[in-house]
């Protein structure tokens, strides 16, 4: 039953996605351009109705009173697909910086740059690096929320932490509040498998962290303040599904976690 839940949602996922930007596209390059995001964020939303309707998967964000007002860096754990657009309804206006690859995608593509997410070559320096923190600084300043995986890449529940300085360099250059975000899709939405597993998760928003602290100390802080809540909020949703299978990166940690508690 689960594979027959997983096939049908994965193909009603997209067909959502590609149905959603034929019929909505003429609405969104007409409206103005922070208006037309409420087509990305409903769309969003459609897809976590889909998933609890056909999978069973459910989940509940706490901590939104944490968010600070105008711009800042969202910071969250980045495991699943899910999490690349799940939390766009929770922010007023986000912000990403993304491969350049994306925006050569016919219509997706356009989308994204009606949005003025930035593009980046990952194997760019210098100056083609100086232009996109640039550009990202003219954005935050009319008050968008910068959306940034600290890891870099997917990673799965549980995996030892593996966070880039880039979200440090940010952080410094940028000059405002990190919102940093845990949760872990990846039990139920895992990397690189097309199964999605039944239950119940939560996104923990945690208090921001603001600007003015050096780069190594503020990374260094952001590592622990993640981790642990991240460990904590693994425990807690493994209880809350006992039927959850595990992979083994998740179960290494738990019982890390174990022998350090007793």
């Amino acid at each position: 039953m689960i594979v027959f839940r997983s096939v049908l949602f994965n193909a009603v996922f997209y067909l959502n996605l590609i149905g959603q930007m034929i019929i909505m596209t003429p609405a969104y390059f007409l409206l103005p351009r922070k208006k037309a995001y409420s087509v990305a964020k409903n769309w969003a939303r459609s897809n976590h109705w889909l998933l609890a309707k056909i999978v069973g998967t459910t989940f509940e964000v706490e901590g939104l009173e944490n968010a600070p007002q105008g711009s800042y860096i969202v910071a969250p754990k980045h495991q699943s697909f899910w999490d690349a657009y799940a939390l766009l309804p929770w922010f007023d206006d986000p912000l990403y910086i993304l491969k350049r690859e994306l925006t050569w995608i016919p219509l997706f593509g356009w989308y994204l740059k009606k949005q003025r997410m930035v593009p980046v070559n990952r194997n760019a320096r210098g100056k083609v690096m100086a232009a996109v923190m640039q550009q990202t600084k003219a954005e935050m300043k009319s008050g968008r929320q910068l959306i940034i995986y600290p890891e870099g890449t997917r990673r799965p529940p549980g995996a030892p932490a593996e966070y880039k300085y880039g979200i440090a360099r940010l952080y410094r250059d940028l000059g405002v509040p990190v919102l940093p975000v845990v949760m872990h899709p990846g039990l139920f939405w895992p990397r690189r498998k097309f199964i999605r597993h039944p239950g119940h998760f939560k996104v923990r928003i945690l208090p921001p962290i603001e600007p003015g602290m050096d780069p190594d100390a503020f990374l260094a802080h952001l590592i622990e303040v993640m981790e642990t809540a991240s460990d904590q909020l693994l425990i807690e949703t493994v209880a809350a599904n006992p039927k959850l299978p595990l992979p083994p990166t998740a179960v290494q940690r738990l019982a890390e976690l174990k022998a350090h508690a007793a």
